[in-house]
């Protein structure tokens, strides 16, 4: 079914029709705007994302299913690394007139199927045409009480820094589609990654972690945020990074350096977090509880850079830090 034979409006009823009442919302799709409310004494945690075909996904990669399902859960990991419970979303979409309705519906399908997982509600947003390929741009609110928000600026000289599963696959994901692979561990990581939601509330709840974000852009770039707004350095052992069985088998076959890969990678959407010295077995037993492994991979010292080592403390210089849109 062509877009045009159903206009704006049915494809907004398609949508709504979809969604099922959700907690704190007063109105929801249908109006000018929509009515929530946050829990006595929390506070409302905002972010957004913006997808863009042929920058963040390939329509050649992907389904419409995973692609709705990762387009909110890219969201969902922003509340997570905040220790923030995720409440109610905003979905915009410039859609491109030829995209047949029934992408559209499936895509729907796996935007609501990951919010009805992780207990969040599609309260409005907007579409138009696009002229330049599909775009998807979501905001999300959530909310925590005041004292268990975990911001990126609380890391001081003497904390360990820890980071849950493993990092990498997502990276190796992406280079396996480009090679042709269309299933596998990787694969699916890249495709359809899985917020960190308890394990942040876990972080949040225990007051374990000093400062905390999640690993979007490569674990050495967004430790570099870390540092940036806690005015501190990191000293990272190689040695430690925790790699998946999978990683370390089919990573060296397709990439020169599979360490860079996984430092840099991207896309993991696990926590990174610090936390006082000598707690590594009450971290680890906190996430054990929550089904994520995590692992102590350094830590913080004075200065501003991160610096990465071998076992033996021989330095290694990393090829690059990570992800930049607007890098050279």
């Amino acid at each position: 079914m062509r877009l045009g034979e159903i206009g704006e409006f049915g494809l907004i009823d398609r949508i709504a029709g979809k969604v099922a009442a959700g907690a704190g919302v007063r109105l929801g799709i249908g109006d000018d705007a929509a009515v929530t409310e946050t829990e006595a004494g929390r506070l409302l945690l905002s972010t957004a994302d913006m997808l863009v075909e042929g920058i963040h996904f390939d329509l050649s990669f992907t389904d419409p299913f995973r692609l709705g399902r990762k387009s909110l859960a890219v969201n969902v990991s922003d509340i997570a690394a905040m220790g923030g419970h995720p409440r109610h979303a905003l979905l915009c979409l410039a859609i491109p007139t030829d995209l047949p309705v029934e992408f559209l519906d499936r895509f729907a399908d796996g935007v609501i199927s990951l919010a009805e997982e992780f207990g969040v509600t599609l309260i409005g947003g907007d579409t138009c045409r696009s002229s330049s390929g599909l775009v998807i741009s979501i905001t999300l609110h959530g909310e925590q009480v005041p004292t268990r928000i975990i911001p990126r600026n609380g890391a001081r000289p003497g904390d360990d820094v820890f980071v849950t599963g493993t990092v990498g696959d997502s990276a190796l994901g992406l280079e396996l589609l480009r090679r042709g692979e269309r299933s596998g561990h990787a694969v699916e990581r890249h495709l359809n990654p899985s917020p960190r939601v308890s394990a942040g509330l876990s972080l949040a709840e225990s007051g374990m972690a000093s400062a905390m974000i999640d690993v979007s852009d490569g674990v050495l770039a967004d430790l570099g945020h870390i540092l940036t707004g806690s005015g501190v350095g990191a000293r990272i052992d190689a040695s430690l990074i925790p790699l998946s069985p999978y990683f370390s088998q089919r990573a060296p076959d397709v990439a020169p350096d599979p360490l860079s890969l996984a430092l840099a990678g991207g896309e993991d959407y696990e926590l990174l977090f610090t936390a006082a010295p000598g707690r590594t077995a009450e971290v680890e037993t906190l996430l054990a509880a929550c089904g994520v492994t995590a692992t102590r991979i350094g830590s913080i010292v004075a200065g501003s850079d991160v610096t990465v080592t071998a076992a033996d403390g021989t330095l290694i210089p990393p090829r690059r830090r990570g992800f930049n849109h607007f890098a050279p």
